[in-house]
């Protein structure tokens, strides 16, 4: 048995979502500052550059994460690799290869409660309901989800093109019933969504987060030809073709844009 005191009742500290087994918690200041550095804290403050956290509740469903994000856990937690046999173990590693994301991605178990080192990043959680039961993650931002979720690498159509265009050629997918939170350079009130029936949508650039696996995912020039593609100055463009959905950030490039 036990309690927490001044963690989510502390009067500086505010759930900002939940959903499934997930909460996520926003520190309205930093109050761990220096003289030196509580203007950077405060103005930090007013911009909404917050430090947040990912908080799990494993008697609601079992929970996988991205390796080293753990920061504490609390009860009756266990915690495994999440591999099952020699070969789950090799399909991992190459999924992980090629994805960039970590191969072995740790699952905890049991009734207490994981907390997930801060970030100032913005903590976004959705369902894979709300996606067909299949979505599609831009690199780097899984951080976690329930266990639920089966993890797959999904490659591009084109993977000439992507090679031309410096993007990788897979992407991790989450597929089945759960709740999944990914870390996002854009708050969730300025991320676009864009549903298409039986249509296309073209982006220049590592601006779509999330997109539908229903969707086909290529990269493509921009014109028709290679002179047109050069004379409007874009060259290769993302091309989202079908009928689904994307997320999209316009406020914030991604690190390998």
């Amino acid at each position: 048995m036990y309690r927490i005191s001044n963690f989510t009742d502390n009067d500086d500290v505010r759930v900002i979502a939940q959903e499934g087994a997930f909460q996520v918690i926003e520190y309205q200041r930093d109050l761990s500052v220096t003289p030196s550095s509580a203007i950077t804290a405060y103005y930090s403050a007013q911009m909404n550059v917050k430090k947040r956290q990912l908080i799990c509740n494993l008697a609601e469903a079992p929970i996988t994460i991205q390796a080293g994000a753990m920061q504490w856990m609390l009860g009756d937690v266990n915690a495994t690799t999440g591999i099952k046999s020699v070969g789950d173990f090799l399909g991992k590693a190459v999924r992980g290869k090629a994805t960039g994301e970590s191969a072995i991605k740790p699952e905890y178990t049991g009734n207490g409660i994981l907390v997930l080192e801060p970030t100032y990043k913005h903590l976004i959680l959705m369902s894979t309901a709300e996606w067909g039961g299949g979505v599609v993650l831009d690199d780097g931002l899984f951080l976690a989800c329930e266990s639920t979720l089966q993890h797959k690498a999904v490659m591009r159509s084109n993977f000439s093109s992507a090679l031309a265009g410096g993007e990788g050629l897979f992407n991790l997918s989450l597929n089945g019933n759960g709740v999944f939170c990914i870390e996002s350079d854009c708050p969730k009130d300025e991320l676009i969504e864009i549903t298409l029936q039986n249509d296309v949508l073209k982006i220049d650039g590592n601006y779509a987060i999330a997109w539908s696996r229903s969707l086909e995912f290529t990269v493509e020039r921009s014109g028709k030809s290679l002179i047109g593609s050069a004379a409007s100055g874009e060259g290769l463009v993302n091309v989202y073709r079908g009928t689904g959905k994307v997320l999209m950030m316009p406020t914030a490039k991604m690190p390998n844009v």
